[in-house]
């Protein structure tokens, strides 16, 4: 009896939990309501599966429990039986399933009016390009990369000189504008994750990954890499900064482009000698 009552109390305070939770109630930052509807759908099925196979166990605990004048059937094939459970997790798999292949449509599904921004990991910190006046960002390619020119933009490509290069510093997105983000890796594979956004994605070193989404909220949300890539995974952090228009054209406007960074770099070196003194003295 213990042992049926332990099963009943799992299967209830599931049920429980699952409606009570405070993560149920929890605004999200993005536009991802259609994610949470597939969440909810999973949640219903593996739920109702699993409230189901536990109360049938205490049932089978309790019904056929020793010292009862029951004796086993044998019966090693029960093809009514098979059918039934092969149709109906069928079905159940099906149900899962098919919500995800709209959201991944409506995930990859890029809207016209959305501002391209690159993100690119490397062990073990996050920069961010967005483009400039042309509204267009400049290729890039690992074999210009250098201390200087850690993200690769092609030098000779005149697009990517009014890129906006943010090393250093926060992203920053501007509320309720649609962004495509530009994945990219330098090293290993990485995973940019931001949980309020409710999407992720892996950064594979060689190719570009994308996805969009649209900042609903304002606020300052943490970047995640949800992949092991080495010693100083756990550190490898960042922030997404959503304010309002004015907040960001006056952030946008203190950053450096591309051209500016690369004749800042090219301006100090010519100032100074090796011992850091200035020549011109």
């Amino acid at each position: 009896m213990p042992i049926v009552l332990a099963l009943v109390l799992i299967a209830v305070g599931s049920v429980l939990f699952h409606f009570l939770s405070p993560w149920w109630w929890t605004p999200i930052a993005s536009n991802w309501g259609y994610i949470d509807t597939t969440l909810i759908i999973t949640f219903w099925i593996t739920g109702t599966v699993f409230v189901a196979v536990v109360l049938f166990t205490a049932y089978c605990v309790y019904r056929f429990r020793h010292g009862t004048a029951e004796r086993p059937h044998y019966e090693p094939e029960n093809k009514k039986l098979e059918w039934t459970l092969t149709i109906a997790t069928a079905v159940g798999v099906v149900a899962m399933l098919a919500p995800g292949l709209f959201v991944w449509r409506q995930f990859v599904t890029v809207p016209d009016e959305a501002t391209d921004v690159e993100i690119v990991g490397q062990q073990w910190g996050w920069s961010f390009r967005l483009p400039g006046g042309d509204g267009r960002l400049g290729t890039s390619d690992i074999r210009h990369i250098t201390a200087e020119n850690p993200l690769g933009l092609n030098p000779n490509d005149a697009r990517a000189k009014d890129d906006v290069v943010i090393a250093s510093d926060d992203l920053h997105l501007m509320i309720g504008k649609p962004v495509k983000v530009l994945l990219r890796s330098t090293d290993v594979l990485h995973n940019f994750y931001v949980p309020e956004f409710r999407g992720k994605m892996d950064m594979v070193p060689g190719s570009v990954t994308y996805f969009w989404l649209t900042p609903t909220r304002t606020g300052t949300f943490d970047i995640l890499c949800a992949e092991l890539c080495g010693v100083g995974h756990p550190q490898m952090r960042g922030a997404v900064v959503v304010e309002d228009k004015a907040s960001y054209e006056a952030w946008l406007g203190k950053q450096q482009t591309f051209a500016e960074a690369t004749q800042r770099l090219k301006t100090t070196k010519t100032d100074s000698t090796p011992d850091g003194s200035s020549a011109r003295n």
